[in-house]
């Protein structure tokens, strides 16, 4: 069935609401809404390119796609100095943007985040409530294939500083991601607190168990059993501990800049 301007026009309209999502947690378990993600798609073939220049800063895109407008009565700070959210995306009141950053399409920002300076949120990921996504940490969109789960980011999760966290990842609520740390499709978590490597769940997605403190580390290079002489390393992310008070209490955000 062919989607409609008017079926893409009030999908859009859902999902800046709130009242309608690209994913959710179903009985514990992550599900995609192929469909909501099919209209988004459809978007793009519906409308044509247009100028959307604001001031002294030229834009062109298609005319599907606006920069979304807010107003006092939606909650959301969006402090001055260049950010742009995206039609399409939801920001819950109380969430708040600093400068500059980026909201794609589809994607979801719960109440209390904070999306710091030079942080961008890719399409349709899942950014949950009382989350700091740290100053130039980049969150993966997945648009498509439509039937993919985008990035996802739980509740309480504290993402560090210039972090990328990719190609459908699952960050579970509590997770504690250190600056620098990069996670695709394709990374091995080790877990120092276990000597094992994290296991993809069964969909043979990257899941950062809840509550986990990651870090950025490395292992060697493995040949036939044995180390290279080389002594050359892989990039490996490292769970150092689990979330504990003190774990809480370095991350804490203070109420007052809310």
């Amino acid at each position: 069935m062919e989607i409609t301007l008017k079926e893409f026009n009030e999908t859009l309209e859902a999902l800046e609401k709130g009242e309608l999502r690209v994913a959710e947690k179903v009985d514990g378990v992550w599900k995609v809404n192929t469909h909501v993600k099919e209209v988004i798609l459809a978007g793009f073939k519906l409308g044509a390119v247009r100028e959307m220049s604001q001031g002294q800063f030229s834009y062109f895109d298609k005319e599907t796609f606006p920069v979304r407008k807010f107003t006092a009565e939606d909650g959301v700070r969006i402090v001055p100095g260049g950010s742009s959210i995206r039609r399409g995306a939801y920001l819950a009141p109380g969430s708040i943007v600093m400068p500059p950053a980026y909201v794609n399409v589809g994607a979801y920002v719960g109440e209390g985040t904070m999306v710091d300076s030079h942080v961008t949120i890719g399409s349709c990921a899942q950014v949950g409530k009382r989350i700091h996504i740290s100053a130039s940490t980049q969150i993966g969109g997945v648009l498509e294939p439509a039937g993919a789960l985008p990035t996802i980011i739980e509740d309480d999760a504290f993402v560090g500083g210039n972090c990328g966290i990719y190609e459908g990842t699952i960050v579970e609520e509590g997770a504690v991601i250190a600056s620098g740390v990069v996670i695709t499709s394709s990374t091995a978590i080790f877990d120092a607190t276990t000597g094992t490597f994290i296991k993809r769940n069964a969909d043979g997605r990257i899941v950062v168990p809840k509550g986990a403190v990651v870090v950025s580390g490395s292992k060697p290079i493995v040949r036939d059993g044995k180390p290279l002489e080389s002594g050359v390393h892989l990039y490996c992310p490292v769970i150092v501990k689990y979330r504990d008070a003190k774990t809480a209490g370095s991350i804490h955000l203070e109420d007052l800049l809310r």
